[in-house]
């Protein structure tokens, strides 16, 4: 090593432990302008020697190139939900579950503050951070390395010993409290538009394509939980959170070790008391079971464990006026009263709308226009009215009714299946051909850049959109002839709508519009039927036998492939050059195959087993059935194995199955 990289490479050593002592501990040992002395020595010798810069120099925390786009990253684990209990007693419930399973009533919990942030995953290989992620839909999200380098608090290389070859970690990107309304007073004094509260700042800020910009942000993390790791070995999560903090990494202070119910609910109510007085913003705490082996023990509901909880604190209200009533119609022509608020600040946001969901909830709570009602955002998200305050009614208000026709198109509107949803029947009516290509057009979906609320209202009401396949047949000279659009936008939307054409099968379904099915059944509906065509084929009595397909969503399935104007419209989009197929890399002797899990592993999780099957085309069910082709039995099988031999399924212990996907493999 030469003079000028030892130079380079201590003067990098010495900005990274200062960091983080900064940062992270809050413990400085040199002053700002020490700082920034060191600092700009090393920026001037990095321009001379840019070899010597390396992924993990403290230089690359100001910004890089501005990006043109995102890419995306798979998690090796998903990044799934928690399942939410609303009050103590459910708390309790989760508590009493987790007691009947392990027979242990004062089984080891750790509670966390559950941060109001952004999701990540942050990669690390032989201690250098190489990527990052937000959460996506938890199987993929954005690559969002060069933004989640500028935060300070992540460390670039891991200091201390032991980390894996391998080591991605979990964590919450956030804006704390105080930065957040300094943010807004610099945005507002600059005329620029403000963020509504801390965790919109946060996304906005991780999702700037120029990082300089992020780099500006005071963004801020802590690491909570494990992703994939190679060679990682821990008994108990409470050992791998004191891990990470030798590490270097930030880990949340107000972490606590808890044992049984009682420390559990007390955990609970301590950080509501002392929600207000946190820096930043939380929304509850979450539960986890501390012992690591018991949690792979305890396993997975479809798509949440069962060892961990996340504990949502009592929404926040306020008192305001309703002003008037609007009716929105949406994608599916459903009626949704919308009430017009005296605005009101609730946790920090302006709220100036609330849903009232039908008119069974308006008449079961009598809400009127010109009412005092009281206002909650559930979750911190969604405004609603909790009662009205009937004390301060005026004595000309009217009971309120939903109109019997739509408002946007005149066509009648009636009652659907289940009795309380107005629906308009008009099939053409444009507030659901608006909200259906605004869908259609969304990130999730067909990722049409540049085709938003105005221009669709526009290109509607112009008659230009019709339907979907439309808009693969629109011009630019089309849109030059509208108002908004120059040759270089237009040029653009032509080239957004022309590569959406190159989306994934779980996109395109998505952007169906299929009732009951988000993301995740999007994508698990691509893997079962990968293609178009054998999704126009659809049974209730197969759809039911996939693990997180109910005969609700079945039906809805079926409803909707089975419906004419639906299947003109598939087959339209497949003759615009939309026919994907499912992503599997493959053929394989798995395709069409069945496995059904019982027991427990010891080579591995049932969900990681699970996956494999998928990798290999074929299909992981939660039921046994006749459809069912293989029971993979671990230790302390269960009914599911009287089941199948009783329907004289083949059965497999751990040892075969593990041969079998080793066979498969080495054909491959």
């Amino acid at each position: 090593m030469n003079a000028v990289e030892k130079t380079i490479r201590e003067l990098q050593a010495m900005l990274r432990e200062h960091n983080y002592r900064y940062y992270v501990l809050d413990d400085p040992l040199i002053s700002d302008t020490e700082y920034d002395k060191l600092f700009r020595r090393l920026l001037d010798l990095e321009r001379q020697y840019p070899e010597y810069i390396g992924p993990d120099s403290p230089s690359l925390r100001v910004g890089a190139d501005v990006l043109q786009n995102f890419g995306t990253l798979e998690h090796r684990i998903p990044m799934l939900s928690l399942a939410n209990a609303l009050n103590e007693d459910e708390l309790k419930e989760f508590h009493a579950r987790m007691v009947k399973f392990t027979g242990e009533p004062q089984t080891e919990l750790v509670g966390e503050p559950k941060l109001d942030g952004l999701g990540v995953e942050l990669i690390y290989k032989n201690g250098v951070f190489t990527a990052g992620s937000t959460r996506g839909d938890g199987y993929t999200g954005e690559d969002i390395t060069a933004n989640l380098r500028t935060i300070r608090q992540i460390p670039l290389r891991l200091q201390g010993e032991g980390f894996p070859p391998l080591l991605e970690v979990r964590g919450e990107v956030i804006i704390s409290k105080e930065h957040f309304i300094r943010l807004n007073r610099e945005r507002e004094k600059s005329g620029e538009k403000l963020f509504a509260n801390p965790r919109n700042a946060a996304a906005g800020s991780l999702r700037q394509l120029d990082p300089k910009i992020t780099a500006k942000r005071p963004l801020e993390i802590f690491i909570y939980a494990p992703g994939k790791m190679e060679e990682g070995r821990f008994k108990t999560h409470w050992e791998f959170l004191q891990q990470l903090k030798r590490w270097d990494f930030p880990v949340n202070p107000e972490n606590t070790l808890l044992r049984g119910e009682t420390e559990m609910i007390a955990y609970f109510q301590r950080m509501e008391t002392e929600r207000e007085s946190l820096p930043y913003d939380i929304d509850g705490v979450v539960i986890k079971v501390n012992d690591l082996a018991l949690q792979e023990k305890m396993g997975m509901r479809t798509r949440t464990p069962r060892w961990a909880i996340a504990g949502k604190f009592k929404p926040r209200q306020e008192v305001t006026q309703i002003e008037s009533i609007d009716v929105q119609v949406g994608r599916t022509g459903i009626l949704t009263p919308v009430a017009n608020l005296s605005p009101v600040r609730i946790g920090g946001v302006t709220v100036r709308r609330a849903t009232l969901h039908n008119q069974d909830e308006i008449e079961r709570k009598d809400i009127r226009v010109g009412d005092w009602v009281l206002i909650e955002r559930a979750g911190d998200v969604i405004p609603k009215v909790i009662k009205v305050i009937t004390e301060r009614r005026s004595s000309v208000t009217k009971p309120y009714r939903l109109p019997d026709h739509c408002p946007v198109c005149g066509a009648k509107v009636q009652r659907i299946d289940d009795g309380v949803a107005l629906k308009c029947i008009h099939r053409e009516c444009p507030a659901q051909l608006k909200n259906g290509i605004r869908h259609f057009a969304s990130k999730a979906a067909m990722d049409i850049e540049g085709l938003g609320e105005k221009i669709v209202d526009q290109l509607v009401e112009t008659g230009l959109l019709r339907a979907f396949t439309d808009l693969y047949r629109l011009r630019r000279e089309d849109l030059l002839e509208l108002e908004r659009f120059g040759e270089r936008s237009a040029e653009n939307l032509i080239e957004a709508i022309a590569l959406s054409r190159s989306r994934s099968l779980k996109n395109v379904i998505y952007a169906l519009g299929i009732p009951n099915v988000g993301e995740y059944l999007a994508r698990v509906l691509a893997e079962y039927f990968g293609s178009l065509d054998a999704l126009l084929q659809a049974e209730v009595a197969a759809l039911t036998d996939i693990e997180d397909i109910g005969e609700i969503v079945a039906e809805s399935i079926v409803k909707f492939v089975s419906d004419p104007d639906n299947r003109s419209m598939i087959k339209a989009l497949q003759a615009e050059g939309i026919d994907p197929r499912s992503e599997r890399k493959g053929e394989s002797p798995l395709k069409g195959k069945t496995f059904v899990f019982t027991g427990t592993l010891e080579s591995m999780t049932r969900d990681a087993a699970k996956e494999q099957i998928r990798e290999l085309g074929g299909r992981a069910s939660g039921t046994v059935s006749a459809r069912t082709d293989y029971l993979v039995a671990g230790s302390e099988a269960g009914s599911k194995l009287d089941k199948a031999e009783k329907l004289k399924i083949a059965v497999l212990d751990e040892a075969a199955f593990l041969s079998l996907i080793e066979e498969i493999r080495a054909k491959k």
